[in-house]
């Protein structure tokens, strides 16, 4: 009898998933409905998937425009910052007017810049940020939103930078000089005194397996012998200095 009881409850339970997930061909009003109550929630991933519906659905809807910039907006709340920059676009492809173009691209540069807590991590999303805010600036010389691109481009410079210095210390330890010299060059910004420029705070967690941009705690594990790259390198200056003589 209790098995009878236990294997009752279960196709109940999955009765009950299976009417949830087969839900198809309703009003554009319930998928909306639907789609802000599990938002609420903080239910994001139901809330795509009432989305999915209602642009599967209804393609022509005017309640889509509304719905996509919620669910941009509810991402970039969550610090899901890629989904909430899939849907500002999506939102900038599809329905953006041209007196929404302005804000719906702050917040697409806003979310790209959210998203990176570790500026060491990700070089290209860096540069991709960096472009998209000289982009906006260019486009939108009087926009109210000028002078937080303009920090947010700011900060973003100086981490490229930062990081740029870090890799020329890392090949510096690796005994590496052409690559340490290429990216103390590289995109040098030379407004930037760095005497004058705060080291970022790196967590104590962080710090032991990442280290803090000029050593790590592994560094007593590297060899201290030179590379074949470096090798030949001097090899080069050594040869080069033979001829001059």
């Amino acid at each position: 009898m209790k098995h009878f009881f236990l294997l009752a409850a279960f196709i109940l339970f999955l009765a009950g998933c299976s009417k949830d997930v087969e839900e198809y061909n309703k009003p554009a009003a319930y998928w909306y409905k639907r789609m802000i109550e599990s938002v609420s929630n903080g239910n994001l991933d139901k809330a795509d998937d009432y989305y999915s519906s209602l642009q599967s659905e209804h393609i022509g809807s005017p309640l889509l425009p509304e719905a996509t910039m919620i669910m941009a907006q509810s991402h970039l709340q969550y610090e899901e910052y890629l989904l909430a920059e899939h849907f500002l676009n999506e939102y900038i492809k599809r329905y953006a007017t041209p007196s929404e173009l302005e804000y719906s691209e702050f917040l697409k540069i806003k979310a790209k810049y959210m998203a990176l807590p570790n500026p060491r991590r990700d070089q290209g999303l860096i540069n991709e940020a960096i472009t998209a805010a000289g982009q906006f600036k260019a486009k939108y010389p009087h926009s109210i939103y000028y002078p937080i691109v303009d920090t947010m481009l700011t900060r973003l410079v100086l981490a490229r930078s930062s990081l740029n210095e870090s890799i020329a210390l890392l090949y510096e330890r690796l005994d590496k000089p052409m690559g340490a010299e290429h990216y103390h060059n590289v995109r040098k910004e030379n407004w930037i005194d760095w005497a004058d420029v705060a080291k970022p705070d790196v967590a104590w967690y962080k710090k032991i397996f990442e280290g803090d941009g000029t050593e790590s705690w592994y560094a007593f594990m590297i060899p201290d012998t030179q590379s074949v790259v470096s090798r030949n390198s001097q090899g080069q200056v050594k040869t080069a200095d033979s001829e001059e003589e």
